[in-house]
């Protein structure tokens, strides 16, 4: 560990010399830490700024928790340092270059750090959609607290996706607010390792240990992981050690529990005290000049929420739109094509495994016969959504085989290591691109990021699959939080589609169900009031290929978005009767979808919120 007045570097972990050598380049060397005149005075009315609008909240609702910044100046965000928030869009001018900032704040609960791989997702997302292939025009900021960094699991999950070559974001700056306490447990008691940032030496990102007392400090170790990130394209830590002067919340009594504690930190002045002291001293401002800053009104000015792009989809100049859907089927012609082209390797001198090959003549032999099984109606809906210029983004464990051997969108050379097809990319030549990615083995971590790409643009089909739709529950507070009350609570429309492998075909409690009912469950209850407005997602168990075609070309035809849960099947998939005809999959054939679940009142319950739906949208 290398140390520069009031900071900490953790780096020695670190098996690359020259990053080694960067980071002492950074602080080994005497006078590294130089600021101007001018930087001096803006960070000063910038922590002028912070603390008196933290003065105006206690001012203006002093009976309210606000979770205030007092402890923490020095973070200058000037919303505290509990982080839930419906979210934030804005745009400034950066000053030094004279260019346009976009910043977009995600919402996230107080579930924490559940946010994490959303906020990675949809900046993976935005990278994507603007071309972005090394992250110098798009990045991620996490802000985390001391205790959740080090005691919640989605922190390690999202860091182990930072290298992954689908779902890298090419580094993320993350700053803790390490105030040394959670809400009345002691860090003794909250984790075992000596600090709560020590879980980022996993991918050897460098730790940065600043005392937040020291705005310049604290200054300069932010440039210095921004000039990592940019340099190495690579995760780094800055841990802010600070605390809470007024405890957990406004109305908290902390000395309750840590009485010793806040003893101490009754004693310390604030840190804009304590700066302009320094200031004054150095002569870089007068005490009079200080005072009047201080003294000086500021307008407040809003930050407005973003709603992305959900406001437009139920309301055309105030009136409600038509709730029709074009038909979602397609011409014979494209439905042979796109056949030819999954029972086909379009790359030369490519060898496959012999057992595949067999698989692609049984698909050839489909074709002919005018008949889809359940792989190859995935195949029309997302090869036809791709000639459209739809994205279509796939991800999951073990997507790209799929998990039962049947879908095979990612050949292998047998012969050469590393060389792979994709034959969704060559169904036309101006189509779109098809991702499809294998995942890390999270479930919790990886529905999060495909759910914050699914964010960034309504024209895409993003799909996460569940290696077997009993495993969501791990990752339950996704659903929970962010797309069961997507609409209601985050004012955000999201068309994400979970697939849930579910059958009850006695492999085991753990292979078995994917709980129909609580999807059920959660539906919204007033669904036949407002029908599709209040809608908050779509719950299908498919009954045949063709109806499965049918359900995941509507998902992006329809006029707005809605998160579909679809129950995919198992021992269907190459049941010789789960088959179906060309007929069902043509222009203006309408899908039937069915359902079996064990409790009566769900299958009434689902039967009766379908006909609403399907009677609304009867050009489906």
């Amino acid at each position: 560990m290398a140390y520069c007045q009031h900071i900490g570097v953790e780096f020695m972990f670190i098996n690359d010399l020259d990053q080694c050598q960067w980071i002492r380049q950074k602080f080994e060397r005497p006078g590294v830490m130089q600021f101007s005149l001018e930087e001096k005075r803006t960070l000063l009315a910038r922590m002028v700024r912070s603390t008196r609008f933290e003065e105006f909240l206690q001012r203006k609702w002093s009976s309210e928790k606000r979770f205030g910044l007092e402890g923490c100046e020095s973070l200058i965000p000037g919303s505290g340092d509990v982080k839930y928030h419906l979210g934030m869009y804005h745009r400034r001018i950066n000053r030094v270059t004279d260019r346009n900032i976009t910043l977009s704040l995600v919402a996230n609960p107080s579930h924490l750090e559940a946010v994490n791989p959303v906020v990675q997702g949809k900046t993976k997302a935005e990278q994507f959609y603007c071309g972005d292939t090394d992250g110098n025009r798009v990045m991620s900021i996490l802000l985390h607290g001391d205790a959740a960094f080090a005691g919640q699991g989605i922190v390690y999950e999202t860091f182990h996706l930072s290298d992954l070559p689908s779902y890298s974001t090419h580094g993320t700056v993350h700053v803790v607010a390490n105030n040394q306490i959670g809400f009345t447990t002691d860090p003794r008691m909250a984790r075992s390792s000596p600090y709560p940032t020590d879980v980022a030496r996993v991918v050897n990102a460098p730790i940065f240990h600043v005392n937040a007392d020291d705005p310049e400090a604290v200054m300069y170790v932010c440039t210095v992981a921004a000039e990592w990130r940019a340099t190495f394209h690579k995760d780094v830590v800055v841990d802010l050690v600070c605390y809470r002067r007024n405890g957990h919340n406004e109305m908290d009594e902390p000395m309750f529990t840590q009485p010793l504690m806040y003893k101490q930190i009754k004693k310390q002045k604030g840190v804009l005290q304590k700066y302009a002291e320094k200031l004054i001293a150095e002569g870089a401002v007068s005490r009079q000049e200080y005072e009047v800053r201080r003294s000086c009104p500021e307008p407040i000015s809003c930050l407005h929420s973003h709603y992305v792009w959900c406001a437009g989809f139920f309301t055309l100049d105030g009136q409600p739109k038509s709730m029709s859907c074009p038909s979602t089927g397609l011409p014979e012609e494209e439905l042979a094509h796109i056949g030819q082209v999954a029972s086909s390797v379009p790359v030369e001198d490519f060898t496959i495994h012999g057992g595949l090959s067999r698989i692609l003549k049984g698909r050839a032999d489909m074709i002919k016969n005018r008949t889809v099984d359940w792989a190859l109606g995935e195949y029309m809906a997302f090869g036809s959504l791709l000639k459209e210029g739809i994205h279509v983004r796939l991800s999951g464990q073990d997507v790209e085989r799929g998990t039962f051997s049947h879908r095979h969108h990612v050949l292998h050379d047998q012969n050469v290591d590393k060389r792979i097809c994709i034959p969704m990319n060559h169904v036309s030549p101006n189509q779109a691109l098809y991702t499809v990615c294998n995942s890390s083995l999270s479930e919790y971590g990886v529905l999060g990021f495909e759910l914050g790409f699914a964010m960034a643009s309504p024209n895409a089909l993003v799909l996460w699959e569940a290696q077997f739709g009993d495993f969501h529950n791990t990752a339950q507070c996704i659903i929970d939080q962010f797309i069961s009350p997507g609409q209601a609570k985050w004012v955000r429309q999201n068309g994400i589609v979970l697939l849930l492998p579910h059958g009850m075909e006695g492999m085991g409690p753990e292979h078995s169900s994917a709980r129909p009912e609580r999807f059920l469950q959660m539906f919204t209850d007033d669904f036949e009031v407002r029908q599709l407005y209040d809608c908050n997602w779509i719950v299908v168990n498919c009954s045949n290929p063709a109806n499965y075609f049918h359900v995941m070309r509507r998902q992006i035809l329809l006029p707005f978005r809605k998160p579909l849960i679809v129950f995919t099947p198992k021992s269907l998939l190459r049941h010789p009767e789960a088959k179906s005809n060309f007929d069902q999959m043509l222009p203006g054939e309408k899908l039937f979808v069915c359902c079996c679940v064990s409790e009566g009142r769900f299958i009434y319950l689902f039967y009766l919120k379908l006909f609403t739906f399907y009677r609304t949208n009867s050009g489906v």
